[in-house]
């Protein structure tokens, strides 16, 4: 029996008591549905194997030595990580197209006496939900974006607002990056299609009926591109802009940054990257300020002369004047400066 998914969190999927993907380890480090586990019927170096004599032989041998793969890793997962499965166990298993590798594995969990389904059409198939709800489809909740310049905090404090019951989809997040040159954090970035996974399980559990809120972005995160009706929505949204001294941003930046300033040579490596931006003396002194550990004044410099220009200039291609400013003297107490950006937002929803 198989199920066909009609949403990227489709109910019917609560009603299993474990999602299987038996697809090889590397395809489902690329991406899997939430929550799922791998069990690989062939693993990477088997499914190339089958593969090369599927095209170089014959379709047979290569089925042949498939099913014995098959039937042997599906031994080694049931006497391991499925033994202590009950009777009434009731799994759901896919593969990338919902084919032989799914329905092989399911055939004999059934045959066991487990409940065992497969997802019609794959990963293939809920991969076209991810990309339909992130690419095509209108984000369906009023959007609110929270902008302001480099050290402004907005990340914390969207945090924050969410813990205080808001709606937020925070992109950097999912993203798992800080949503610059310096942005980078430990363990890397997801791929482009599991960070759309995230985004689209995200959007599908918004309330319509309340905004969201979501954090000012370029077109990328690190090296993720936003998918187009998420960047349509934030460039057509209104703006609560956070006015924050730049002196105040550049100890926040200094406070927060500490991994980068623990490896100058990786800092010196992404200030190199800036060379063809600006003048000579001014590289020279971004190093000297590394040389000499100055992180604030580091950062007040960046701020002052790369990241302010910058977003300036974005702001006024995308603020059309819908929304509100709200003026924080200090981030010391990010509690009050939450509570200030609260206030500002819930002004804005009276005047809407």
């Amino acid at each position: 029996m198989a199920l066909k998914l009609d949403q990227v969190l489709d109910p019917a999927l609560a009603g299993f008591d474990t999602i299987i993907d038996v697809r090889s380890p590397s395809e489902f480090a690329e991406d899997h549905l939430p929550g799922a586990i791998n069990l690989p019927v062939l693993d990477d170096e088997q499914r190339a194997q089958v593969g090369t004599i599927y095209k170089q032989i014959s379709p047979f041998d290569a089925r042949k030595l498939g099913g014995a793969l098959v039937a042997a890793n599906a031994a080694r997962h049931i006497s391991g990580a499925l033994a202590d499965k009950p009777g009434g166990w009731k799994p759901l298993v896919y593969c990338w197209r919902g084919g032989q590798r799914s329905g092989s594995f399911a055939m004999i969990l059934s045959q066991i006496g487990w409940r065992a389904e497969k997802i019609e059409g794959g990963y293939k198939s809920w991969r076209a939900q991810v990309v339909r709800r992130v690419a095509e489809l209108p984000v369906l909740s009023p959007v609110v974006v929270i902008d302001g310049n480099t050290g402004s905090a907005k990340t914390e404090i969207l945090q924050r607002l969410a813990l205080r019951g808001h709606q937020v989809i925070d992109l950097e997040g999912l993203a798992h990056h800080r949503g610059s040159l310096f942005g980078g954090l430990a363990g890397g970035q997801p791929s482009q299609k599991m960070f759309e996974g995230r985004l689209a399980a995200a959007l599908e559990s918004l309330d319509p009926a309340r905004p969201v809120l979501m954090e000012a972005e370029s077109s990328r995160v690190g090296d993720l591109s936003v998918p187009r009706s998420v960047w349509k929505a934030l460039i057509t949204a209104p703006r609560l802009h956070l006015d924050v001294p730049v002196d105040e941003r550049a100890r926040y930046i200094a406070r927060g940054y500490g991994d980068i300033a623990a490896d100058p040579a990786q800092l010196a490596a992404i200030i190199e990257r800036l060379r063809p931006l600006h003048p000579a003396a001014r590289i020279g002194d971004w190093f000297e300020r590394i040389d000499a550990q100055d992180w604030e004044s580091l950062a007040l410099g960046l701020m002052r002369d790369h990241y302010d220009p910058r977003y300036n200039s974005h702001r006024a291609r995308h603020d059309e004047g819908r929304g509100a400013t709200v003026a924080l003297g200090g981030l010391g107490d990010l509690d009050a400066a939450t509570d200030a950006v609260e206030a500002a937002l819930a002004a804005m929803a009276r005047r809407s």
